[in-house]
């Protein structure tokens, strides 16, 4: 595919494929069509014979190429492959779209400090979770890694002492660098609820933003509903990029973690239905019984 695709990259080429699906042609009447010297025309029809998209007819003294159609096909059916999959992931694009004009829009609205203070935000979803497992999601610093960070981020750091006093700390990496946040655990009350702050802290250490969340977790008929509510302080002009991704950004981290709830679930029910297996057949076959 690499080959096809690098052998129609060049214009002359694709001019040259272009008329030879219409019939076959002689090497004189390529470059007579495409303007092109005839040892330059060769050379193309050479690269494009080396990729399969063409074939040589030797008549006597006259070189008669024609176009294959199998490669053209693959190349097709390829690139279909790539736009069904764009298609099917064009929410993906749409976030990135609004997160630039969230931007756009807080960069225009940050003309002070402390221009943002006192701005709240609410979240609220229900889960097929009981409680205390949506609770270790939140509290188990291996479980909380496992979910709160977007895609394409890595958590190298993430810590919710669920305790007065506990230390609240956020970092995760991509490519372009470091991105952490540090607060304290305020308030917990297992498993319905916790209060903590995190500031966001820039390149240098200091304080872009603090947020202050509330989080709070009741049992309900099919699962738990969370909410959490948020409000922050301490803004600085140069937060308006992160203030701007708080919305996206945290319903994107909760169907992080409505995934990753679901996936232990599914084990979990997975797990019982092979234990319950396994000693039903113990049972059938004498196996454990008492001697």
């Amino acid at each position: 595919m690499e080959r096809i695709a690098s052998a129609l990259g060049d214009g002359a080429r694709w001019r040259i494929v272009e008329l030879l699906v219409e019939r076959p042609r002689s090497v004189g009447e390529l470059a007579e069509l495409t303007g092109l010297r005839q040892p330059q025309t060769t050379k193309h029809l050479q690269t494009l014979a080396r990729a399969g998209l063409v074939t040589v007819f030797p008549l006597g003294q006259r070189r008669v190429y024609a176009v294959e159609t199998a490669p053209l096909a693959a190349l097709e059916r390829r690139l279909r492959e790539l736009v069904e999959t764009a298609e099917a992931q064009a929410g993906e694009r749409d976030v990135i779209a609004r997160y630039r004009a969230a931007i756009e829009a807080e960069t225009a609205a940050a003309d002070r400090e402390r221009w943002a203070d006192g701005r709240t935000f609410s979240f609220e979803r229900a889960f097929p979770a009981p409680r205390d497992l949506v609770w270790r999601h939140w509290t188990d610093a291996d479980l909380l890694a496992s979910w709160w960070a977007p895609p394409s981020l890595t958590v190298s750091e993430c810590v919710l002492e669920a305790r007065p006093g506990g230390r609240a700390v956020l970092e995760y990496r991509d490519a372009e660098g470091r991105y952490r946040s540090e607060g304290r655990v305020h308030a917990a009350a297992e498993p319905e609820h916790l209060g903590f702050d995190l500031s966001v802290l820039d390149a240098a250490g200091a304080v872009s933003f603090t947020g202050h969340y509330d989080l709070s977790l009741a049992e309900v008929p099919d699962g738990t509903r969370l909410r959490l509510d948020l409000r922050i302080t301490d803004t600085t002009v140069e937060a308006a990029p992160y203030i701007a991704g708080i919305g996206t950004g945290w319903e994107r981290v909760l169907d992080n973690l409505a995934d990753h709830l679901g996936d232990r679930l599914a084990d979990t029910v997975g797990t019982a239905r092979t234990t319950t297996k396994g000693t039903t057949h113990a049972r059938t076959t004498g196996q454990g019984a008492p001697s």
